[in-house]
């Protein structure tokens, strides 16, 4: 009679799975749709997409379209100024709130929780409101079309968001590996550096994984500061050459364009997907 009830309760749990695995698989096969058409428009040429026959492949597959759009469309430029904005940034934002999360978690002072409750008021402005009055005192400094401004602008608008994410990470590591470390003698800073900070790099990967992603598609910032072609990132060139297309026709080279600036990020959900994860599930769990 147990085991007769223990078959029945599981199967009435499998069935309630029923309708969340039957959305996903859809959503799943929507999306490999979707991201196959404009891999397939990216080896076809433009008359090719706009016909029937795009998927039989006539005149074979255009790789050329890709070094195309690498080397005529300025891609190659776009991109390794994404690169270089994104490295720099991610780089800067852990070390700048890795620290500072890990003191104001695990040391008490005056001023802690102010702290805290300002860098929770930056999370809540939007990034809107404050665009015209930065590009007000950028132009009266002659700094837009700066690499430097964008890298900083980037910096300083999502250190609060890593620190928030990191401070929970601090918080649930046990003080045991503090105290350990002062009887031996490791003062605060290095214990921090040789100690702390490696246990909490599974919220270190995916702040950065998360910050990449966000500093690599953000769009309306560097629209307003990017102006020049040479310092514009992927997403502004991106843009650009889709409302060029109604001149140049050349589809093939537009789609090629897009599947060279998503690759980083499919790469970084490819290869690191358990990490997010484990650094989403991993805060939530005590030390």
């Amino acid at each position: 009679m147990n085991s007769y009830k223990h078959k029945k309760g599981t199967l009435l749990y499998k069935a309630g799975k029923v309708p969340g695995y039957t959305l996903l698989t859809l959503w799943v096969i929507f999306t490999f749709m979707l991201v196959g058409w404009v891999v397939f428009a990216s080896l076809s040429t433009s008359s090719e997409i706009f016909s029937d026959h795009m998927f039989k492949f006539k005149t074979g597959f255009h790789f050329e379209n890709y070094i195309k759009a690498w080397k005529t469309q300025k891609v190659s430029v776009f991109f390794m100024n994404s690169l270089l904005y994104t490295l720099i940034s991610c780089t800067m934002i852990v070390l700048i709130a890795a620290p500072a999360a890990y003191v104001l978690s695990r040391f008490k002072f005056k001023g802690n929780l102010l702290l805290q409750n300002m860098f929770a008021s930056a999370l809540g402005i939007p990034v809107i409101m404050i665009i015209m009055p930065l590009f007000g005192l950028a132009s009266a400094f002659r700094l837009t079309n700066n690499r430097f401004l964008i890298v900083f602008l980037y910096i300083a608008i999502n250190v609060p968001f890593a620190l928030f994410y990191l401070l929970a990470f601090f918080k649930n590591l046990s003080f045991t590996y503090e105290e350990a470390a002062a009887i031996d003698g490791c003062p605060p800073m290095r214990t921090f550096w040789t100690i702390m900070f490696p246990l909490a790099q599974p919220g270190i990967i995916t702040v950065s994984i998360f910050n990449f992603i966000t500093i690599w598609n953000e769009y309306f910032m560097s629209l307003i500061f990017a102006n020049k072609t040479s310092v514009r990132p992927v997403a502004v060139g991106l843009y650009n050459m889709i409302s060029a297309m109604r001149y140049t026709g050349d589809w093939g080279g537009m789609f090629a364009s897009v599947v060279i600036v998503f690759l980083p990020t499919f790469i970084l959900y490819l290869f690191l997907s358990e990490k997010i994860i484990n650094g989403v599930t991993g805060g939530a769990i005590k030390g």
